[in-house]
């Protein structure tokens, strides 16, 4: 039997709750949503007024995994849904998580959470930069904690304060609160920080996606402030083999990184942090921490 669940009055199918989706840890899909509920007051923060993006993955990191922007088929009419026009569908709307029950019908699709750096409401106006920093192994995030102090501290000289989180996978993501600038100025701004990272520290540091260039540095993905792309949500699960959670961290943990496994966050290790921290990216939200770009 399908268990129905009602959240702030809305009625839910939640389905296949026994079901293994990590093998490795035996993580079944009900232990997933049990996570989500718990961290809806963290998470739902970042995802209200930002189109999503979801990469769905049902049967779990070793099965099919697809990424779609539409609102998925039988989406209930009181999620709240934003038009996000595309070259190739003039017509296009995505999903906006505002609430509870939006967060939990979500989840029971399986889901990883993707946002822009922009909301519905200004397109293409980016309130926060972000920068992706991705190890070319054998570099790890120990490698990534390396080149977050710099950035830090770059972002620092031009008044823009930085938070970090881990990707969940094996990376760091840094998050800078903006005053809205045009997502093409982000861009460029993030371009030449990766730049100046790479002409700083060029046996660490690689801006360009190329794969040959990559072993045992560090990428600087500028890209997501493009428009067009997303960032894994804070706190979302990913479909990887151990759930993991793309988890803020604290800058003393990313200055005491010397084993990967310290920033191996997992669904596991989030409440007792929130209970700790609360949100170490409340701040994000916070309009005088916002700065201006230089």
């Amino acid at each position: 039997m399908t268990p129905i669940t009602e959240v702030e009055g809305r009625r839910l199918t939640l389905s296949n709750l026994d079901k293994v989706l990590h093998p490795v840890t035996g993580t079944t899909k009900g232990e997933l949503l049990h996570y989500y509920a718990t961290v809806a007051d963290a998470l739902l923060p970042h995802l209200r007024d930002r189109p999503v993006s979801f990469l769905r993955y049902p049967d779990g990191p070793d099965g099919q995994l697809f990424f779609t922007k539409n609102p998925p088929p039988g989406t209930p009419t009181w999620v709240t849904t934003a038009p996000v026009p595309r070259s190739d569908d003039p017509g296009a709307r995505q999903v906006v998580v505002q609430d509870l029950p939006s967060l939990m019908w979500a989840a029971n699709l399986v889901v990883e959470f993707h946002t822009p750096q922009w909301r519905n409401d200004s397109p293409a106006v980016a309130d926060r930069i972000v920068l992706d920093l991705d190890p070319g192994p054998p570099a790890t995030v120990v490698e990534c904690c390396r080149v977050a102090l710099w950035l830090r501290e770059r972002l620092a000289a031009d008044g823009l304060p930085a938070y970090a989180k881990t990707s969940g996978s094996k990376g760091l993501h840094l998050l800078v609160p903006l005053e809205p600038t045009p997502s093409e100025e982000v861009s460029a701004y993030a371009r030449r920080l990766a730049v100046q990272a790479e002409a700083d520290h060029p046996e660490l540091v690689v801006h360009r996606m190329n794969r040959a260039l990559r072993p045992g540095k560090v990428f600087v993905d500028h890209s997501q402030n493009a428009a067009a792309k997303t960032t894994a949500t804070p706190y979302t699960l990913r479909a990887r083999s151990r759930p993991t959670v793309s988890a803020p961290v604290t800058w003393e943990e990313v200055e005491a990184c010397d084993d990967p496994a310290r920033l191996d966050l997992a669904m596991d290790d989030i409440a007792p942090r929130l209970q700790r921290y609360g949100d170490l990216l409340g701040p994000l939200f916070e309009p005088d921490r916002a700065g201006a770009l230089p």
